[in-house]
């Protein structure tokens, strides 16, 4: 009995041990082609691009004016740019706020239809009557800043034909506590340097909510949807479409991240119940027809979906490690060892390639509290504790 037992966790190792195998090596497969991708856009002297840039905000009056007054200071011609915010289901000084800084204010009141994504498609038909011409629209989270350059980063893309941009979406001041500098290790990897691979590869870099930039005449053909995660779902109808999303790694967004996880708990909560129907939605579609039009970068958008996220690929790593210890198999310890070593060379050469301050480096001693935090709200998912709704993440200056 103890024999058939043995090998049926054996045959579970090699299962799993080669499913996560075939994970690290797709990842470090990125990492290398991320290390020959051009980093630096050229600019044009004469920029002519008219952008429109759109804020949505609910109860923002703390945060908003840092973004406002950012926006007031880019290195661009500031009569080839207007900023449109509108205060959603606000109960505080947002519009007033907004005003005040010299923004196009419009106030937006319905409880039934709640949430970003119809703030965004009621803000662009708002944008729309107002029969002024513009190139591409900007989508900003209240609570971000951005680089001094990105609007002339992305006039300088628009002119050479692309039409989806995403900008590098990161953290904003990560080392003022240890989750938000393990949000930062996350999302450098995931945000900065898998974008920077598929770029290379010829894949869409996905959209990542926060530093979009898009072409006029494609949010005018497609519509913004509503979903607890619109950005992913309007990437998938996009690159079904034909579009590919290019990703602008000069042109950064950095974004407040809660600095504790309590306050995170509701938006990894949104973030991953969204993620899940977009597997069970879209990932057939794309593998169908990545299949069809033997198309790299649908299958690719496919395979982005399937992989798990951060925490989830290193604590599986190490629960592999451990297991192939237990085994005393030799195969299975050279098994264990790629994912591992594959896990740790994917990490680090994000970090090398941001060029991380130390604190960053030092964050990820943190990595057990934050896999057994992740492991306690995917049981919360699975279990059916799981948000249903928008719910305003909590900010640290409010």
């Amino acid at each position: 009995m103890m024999s058939f037992v043995w090998l049926l966790l054996t045959i579970c190792y090699w299962i799993a041990g080669s499913a996560l195998a075939l994970i690290i090596a797709y990842l470090l497969l990125l990492t290398v082609a991320a290390f020959f991708a051009r980093r630096v856009t050229p600019v044009r002297d004469q920029p002519t691009t008219r952008f429109a840039i759109m804020i949505p905000a609910h109860n923002e009056e703390r945060l908003l004016p840092d973004l406002l007054a950012n926006l007031n200071q880019l290195d661009y011609p500031r009569e080839l740019y207007s900023i449109h915010v509108v205060a959603d289901n606000c109960t505080d000084r947002t519009a007033a706020v907004a005003t005040a800084h010299g923004a196009h204010v419009y106030e937006r009141f319905d409880q039934t239809l709640r949430g970003k994504g119809y703030a965004l498609e009621w803000l662009l038909q708002q944008i729309w009557q107002r029969n002024e011409l513009y190139d591409a629209i900007v989508i900003l989270d209240a609570d971000s800043v951005v680089s001094a350059n990105f609007l002339r980063v992305m006039d300088a893309r628009l002119a050479r034909g692309e039409r989806v941009i995403q900008a590098y979406y990161t953290v904003r001041q990560p080392e003022d506590a240890w989750s938000a500098g393990i949000r930062a290790v996350a999302l450098i990897v995931l945000h900065y340097l898998r974008p920077l691979g598929r770029m290379v590869l010829g894949g869409s870099t996905g959209l990542k909510g926060n530093g979009m930039v898009f072409a006029a005449e494609i949010v005018r053909r497609h519509r913004w949807t509503a979903s607890l995660t619109e950005d992913i779902e309007y990437h998938m109808a996009l690159i079904l479409a034909g579009e590919r999303a290019m990703f602008a790694p000069d042109a950064v967004v950095w974004a407040e991240m809660p600095d504790s996880l309590r306050a995170a708990q509701s938006q990894n909560e949104r973030w991953e119940r969204g993620r899940m129907e977009m597997v069970r939605h879209y990932v057939p579609i794309l593998l169908r027809e990545g299949i069809r039009r033997r198309s790299f970068l649908l299958i690719d958008a496919a395979i982005e979906q399937l992989i798990p996220p951060f925490s989830v690929v290193t604590g599986a790593s190490i629960l592999i490690a451990l297991a192939a210890v237990a085994l005393r198999d030799p195969a299975a310890l050279v098994l264990a060892g790629f994912i591992l070593g594959g896990q740790i060379v994917y990490i680090l050469s994000g970090l090398i390639l941001v060029r991380a301050p130390w604190p960053i480096y030092r964050s990820l001693l943190f990595t057990p509290f934050f896999l057994v935090w992740k492991l306690w709200l995917y049981a919360r998912l699975a279990l059916g504790i799981k948000p249903r709704d928008w719910i305003r993440t909590a900010r640290n200056r409010s």
